[in-house]
Protein backbone atom coordinates (compact mmCIF):
# COMPACT_ATOMS: atom_id res chain seq x y z
CA UNK A 1 0.00 0.00 0.00
CA UNK A 2 2.81 2.36 0.91
CA UNK A 3 4.55 1.65 -2.41
CA UNK A 4 1.34 2.36 -4.38
CA UNK A 5 0.82 5.65 -2.57
CA UNK A 6 4.44 6.63 -3.22
CA UNK A 7 4.05 5.94 -6.95
CA UNK A 8 0.82 7.91 -7.07
CA UNK A 9 2.45 10.87 -5.33
CA UNK A 10 5.42 10.72 -7.71
CA UNK A 11 3.20 10.68 -10.80
CA UNK A 12 1.14 13.60 -9.47
CA UNK A 13 4.33 15.61 -8.81
CA UNK A 14 5.71 14.94 -12.30
CA UNK A 15 2.39 15.94 -13.85
CA UNK A 16 2.35 19.19 -11.93
CA UNK A 17 5.89 20.01 -13.05
CA UNK A 18 4.97 19.43 -16.68
CA UNK A 19 1.99 21.76 -16.41
CA UNK A 20 4.07 24.45 -14.76
CA UNK A 21 6.92 24.44 -17.28
CA UNK A 22 7.57 28.11 -18.17
CA UNK A 23 8.25 27.37 -21.84
CA UNK A 24 4.78 25.95 -22.30
CA UNK A 25 2.93 28.38 -20.07
CA UNK A 26 4.61 31.50 -21.49
CA UNK A 27 4.35 30.75 -25.21
CA UNK A 28 1.94 32.62 -27.47
CA UNK A 29 0.85 32.46 -31.11
CA UNK A 30 1.83 35.10 -33.66
CA UNK A 31 -0.17 35.13 -36.88
CA UNK A 32 1.16 37.13 -39.82
CA UNK A 33 -1.10 37.75 -42.81
CA UNK A 34 1.04 38.49 -45.85
CA UNK A 35 -0.39 39.90 -49.03
CA UNK A 36 1.45 40.65 -52.25
CA UNK A 37 2.51 39.15 -55.52
CA UNK A 38 5.89 37.76 -54.47
CA UNK A 39 6.24 34.13 -53.49
CA UNK A 40 7.44 33.90 -49.91
CA UNK A 41 9.83 31.04 -49.15
CA UNK A 42 10.59 31.86 -45.50
CA UNK A 43 9.10 33.90 -42.71
CA UNK A 44 11.33 33.92 -39.66
CA UNK A 45 11.42 35.69 -36.30
CA UNK A 46 14.61 36.89 -34.65
CA UNK A 47 14.82 37.82 -30.98
CA UNK A 48 17.82 39.98 -31.81
CA UNK A 49 18.42 42.01 -28.63
CA UNK A 50 18.24 41.45 -24.91
CA UNK A 51 16.60 43.99 -22.57
CA UNK A 52 19.77 46.11 -22.53
CA UNK A 53 20.05 46.23 -26.31
CA UNK A 54 22.90 43.75 -26.62
CA UNK A 55 22.88 41.17 -29.41
CA UNK A 56 21.77 37.78 -28.16
CA UNK A 57 24.07 36.03 -30.63
CA UNK A 58 27.37 37.31 -32.03
CA UNK A 59 27.56 38.39 -35.65
CA UNK A 60 28.32 35.37 -37.80
CA UNK A 61 31.18 36.08 -40.25
CA UNK A 62 30.10 33.04 -42.29
CA UNK A 63 26.48 34.12 -42.68
CA UNK A 64 24.92 33.97 -46.13
CA UNK A 65 22.35 36.32 -47.62
CA UNK A 66 20.02 33.54 -48.80
CA UNK A 67 20.01 31.45 -45.59
CA UNK A 68 19.66 33.88 -42.67
CA UNK A 69 19.73 32.58 -39.11
CA UNK A 70 16.35 32.94 -37.39
CA UNK A 71 15.18 31.87 -33.95
CA UNK A 72 11.75 30.66 -35.09
CA UNK A 73 10.20 29.79 -38.45
CA UNK A 74 6.54 30.33 -39.27
CA UNK A 75 4.33 27.67 -40.87
CA UNK A 76 2.23 28.50 -43.90
CA UNK A 77 -1.46 28.19 -43.00
CA UNK A 78 -3.14 29.15 -46.27
CA UNK A 79 -4.88 32.33 -47.43
CA UNK A 80 -1.69 34.30 -46.95
CA UNK A 81 -1.42 33.42 -43.26
CA UNK A 82 1.78 32.31 -41.57
CA UNK A 83 1.78 31.13 -37.96
CA UNK A 84 4.40 31.05 -35.23
CA UNK A 85 2.72 28.61 -32.90
CA UNK A 86 4.75 29.01 -29.69
CA UNK A 87 6.79 32.19 -29.33
CA UNK A 88 8.22 32.93 -25.88
CA UNK A 89 7.52 36.49 -24.66
CA UNK A 90 9.84 39.03 -26.22
CA UNK A 91 10.38 41.53 -29.03
CA UNK A 92 10.90 40.02 -32.47
CA UNK A 93 12.22 41.27 -35.79
CA UNK A 94 10.54 39.51 -38.70
CA UNK A 95 12.51 38.40 -41.75
CA UNK A 96 11.00 37.51 -45.11
CA UNK A 97 12.64 35.70 -48.01
CA UNK A 98 10.83 35.70 -51.34
CA UNK A 99 11.44 34.40 -54.83
CA UNK A 100 13.64 36.48 -57.08
CA UNK A 101 16.40 37.09 -54.51
CA UNK A 102 14.29 39.27 -52.22
CA UNK A 103 14.94 39.72 -48.50
CA UNK A 104 12.91 42.07 -46.28
CA UNK A 105 13.95 42.50 -42.68
CA UNK A 106 12.66 44.30 -39.61
CA UNK A 107 14.90 46.17 -37.20
CA UNK A 108 14.94 48.27 -34.03
CA UNK A 109 16.95 51.37 -33.13
CA UNK A 110 18.95 49.56 -30.47
CA UNK A 111 21.22 51.37 -27.98
CA UNK A 112 24.74 52.10 -29.12
CA UNK A 113 26.06 53.26 -25.76
CA UNK A 114 25.61 51.39 -22.50
CA UNK A 115 22.52 52.09 -20.39
CA UNK A 116 20.77 53.96 -23.23
CA UNK A 117 17.17 53.07 -24.10
CA UNK A 118 15.79 51.94 -27.45
CA UNK A 119 14.59 54.72 -29.74
CA UNK A 120 11.01 54.46 -30.99
CA UNK A 121 10.76 53.86 -34.77
CA UNK A 122 8.40 56.82 -35.21
CA UNK A 123 10.62 59.32 -33.35
CA UNK A 124 10.84 62.15 -35.86
CA UNK A 125 14.11 63.84 -36.77
CA UNK A 126 14.06 67.51 -37.82
CA UNK A 127 14.77 68.01 -41.51
CA UNK A 128 17.75 70.24 -40.73
CA UNK A 129 19.28 67.58 -38.48
CA UNK A 130 18.59 64.87 -41.04
CA UNK A 131 20.34 66.81 -43.79
CA UNK A 132 23.35 67.46 -41.56
CA UNK A 133 23.75 63.80 -40.59
CA UNK A 134 23.30 62.51 -44.14
CA UNK A 135 25.84 65.02 -45.43
CA UNK A 136 28.27 64.22 -42.61
CA UNK A 137 28.15 60.52 -43.50
CA UNK A 138 28.55 61.28 -47.19
CA UNK A 139 31.65 63.41 -46.65
CA UNK A 140 33.34 61.09 -44.16
CA UNK A 141 36.02 58.63 -45.23
CA UNK A 142 35.20 54.93 -45.01
CA UNK A 143 36.74 51.65 -46.04
CA UNK A 144 33.52 50.86 -47.91
CA UNK A 145 32.86 52.70 -51.17
CA UNK A 146 29.07 52.79 -50.52
CA UNK A 147 27.93 54.03 -47.12
CA UNK A 148 24.24 54.91 -47.09
CA UNK A 149 22.05 56.05 -44.17
CA UNK A 150 18.78 54.19 -44.66
CA UNK A 151 16.56 55.28 -41.75
CA UNK A 152 16.87 57.85 -38.97
CA UNK A 153 14.94 58.26 -35.71
CA UNK A 154 15.51 60.31 -32.60
CA UNK A 155 14.95 63.61 -30.85
CA UNK A 156 16.84 66.76 -29.98
CA UNK A 157 19.49 64.87 -28.00
CA UNK A 158 20.07 61.57 -29.78
CA UNK A 159 19.60 60.34 -33.35
CA UNK A 160 20.07 56.71 -34.37
CA UNK A 161 20.76 55.72 -37.96
CA UNK A 162 20.49 52.40 -39.75
CA UNK A 163 23.46 52.42 -42.13
CA UNK A 164 24.25 50.11 -45.05
CA UNK A 165 27.96 49.70 -45.86
CA UNK A 166 29.08 48.02 -49.08
CA UNK A 167 32.53 47.38 -50.48
CA UNK A 168 32.20 46.14 -54.06
CA UNK A 169 35.62 47.25 -55.25
CA UNK A 170 38.61 44.85 -55.34
CA UNK A 171 39.84 43.80 -51.91
CA UNK A 172 42.40 41.43 -50.43
CA UNK A 173 39.65 38.86 -49.93
CA UNK A 174 38.74 36.13 -52.41
CA UNK A 175 38.94 37.51 -55.98
CA UNK A 176 35.62 39.01 -57.01
CA UNK A 177 34.28 39.08 -53.45
CA UNK A 178 32.63 42.06 -51.79
CA UNK A 179 31.25 42.86 -48.36
CA UNK A 180 27.97 44.20 -47.05
CA UNK A 181 27.00 44.95 -43.48
CA UNK A 182 24.43 46.94 -41.56
CA UNK A 183 25.03 48.96 -38.42
CA UNK A 184 23.20 51.24 -36.02
CA UNK A 185 25.05 54.54 -35.63
CA UNK A 186 24.36 57.26 -33.11
CA UNK A 187 24.70 61.02 -33.31
CA UNK A 188 24.59 62.86 -29.99
CA UNK A 189 24.03 66.57 -29.36
CA UNK A 190 27.16 67.65 -27.44
CA UNK A 191 28.52 71.11 -26.75
CA UNK A 192 26.22 72.77 -29.28
CA UNK A 193 26.85 70.36 -32.18
CA UNK A 194 25.90 66.91 -33.44
CA UNK A 195 28.73 64.42 -33.00
CA UNK A 196 28.92 60.84 -34.20
CA UNK A 197 29.74 58.30 -31.51
CA UNK A 198 32.75 56.13 -32.36
CA UNK A 199 30.99 53.02 -31.16
CA UNK A 200 28.42 51.40 -33.45
CA UNK A 201 26.06 48.44 -33.20
CA UNK A 202 26.83 45.90 -35.94
CA UNK A 203 23.79 43.87 -37.04
CA UNK A 204 25.38 41.68 -39.72
CA UNK A 205 28.48 41.25 -41.88
CA UNK A 206 28.46 39.22 -45.09
CA UNK A 207 31.11 38.27 -47.61
CA UNK A 208 29.93 37.23 -51.08
CA UNK A 209 30.72 37.58 -54.73
CA UNK A 210 30.01 41.08 -56.06
CA UNK A 211 28.21 39.61 -59.07
CA UNK A 212 25.75 37.89 -56.69
CA UNK A 213 25.42 40.89 -54.36
CA UNK A 214 24.34 43.13 -57.23
CA UNK A 215 21.42 40.85 -58.07
CA UNK A 216 19.84 40.97 -54.60
CA UNK A 217 17.07 43.09 -53.14
CA UNK A 218 17.62 43.44 -49.37
CA UNK A 219 15.19 45.93 -47.89
CA UNK A 220 14.61 47.03 -44.31
CA UNK A 221 11.33 48.00 -42.69
CA UNK A 222 11.03 49.32 -39.11
CA UNK A 223 7.37 48.22 -39.00
CA UNK A 224 8.59 44.61 -39.02
CA UNK A 225 10.89 45.26 -36.06
CA UNK A 226 10.24 44.96 -32.36
CA UNK A 227 6.98 42.99 -32.67
CA UNK A 228 5.98 42.50 -29.05
CA UNK A 229 4.73 39.07 -28.07
CA UNK A 230 3.39 38.46 -24.59
CA UNK A 231 1.13 35.71 -23.30
CA UNK A 232 -1.81 36.50 -25.60
CA UNK A 233 -2.08 35.72 -29.35
CA UNK A 234 -0.90 38.49 -31.68
CA UNK A 235 -2.01 39.05 -35.28
CA UNK A 236 -0.51 41.47 -37.79
CA UNK A 237 -0.97 42.20 -41.49
CA UNK A 238 1.80 43.09 -43.91
CA UNK A 239 1.72 44.10 -47.55
CA UNK A 240 4.72 42.86 -49.49
CA UNK A 241 6.06 45.52 -51.84
CA UNK A 242 5.62 44.79 -55.53
CA UNK A 243 8.39 45.42 -58.06
CA UNK A 244 7.26 48.99 -58.69
CA UNK A 245 6.91 49.80 -54.97
CA UNK A 246 10.16 48.23 -53.78
CA UNK A 247 11.96 51.56 -53.67
CA UNK A 248 9.58 52.82 -50.96
CA UNK A 249 11.59 50.70 -48.56
CA UNK A 250 15.27 51.46 -48.03
CA UNK A 251 18.14 49.09 -48.63
CA UNK A 252 19.94 47.20 -51.35
CA UNK A 253 18.40 47.00 -54.82
CA UNK A 254 19.88 45.37 -57.93
CA UNK A 255 22.45 47.54 -59.69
Amino acid sequence: MKTARTKTLLLWTLGALLVLRPTAAGAAKLTVELSGSQEVTLLGAVNRFDADGNLRRPVDPKATIDAPAVDFTATRAGRGQWIFADLPPGHYDLLILAAGRVRIEGFRYAPVLEFDPFVAPDAKVDDEVRVFIEEDIKQSRHYENRVEPLYLAGDGKVVRVLVMLIRDQPTSYTPGAGTIRHEIWQYTWKYGAWQKEKRTRVLDRLLLQVSALRRWTWLWDPTLGGIEVGRQPVAIKYQLPGPSAATKLKGLVPY
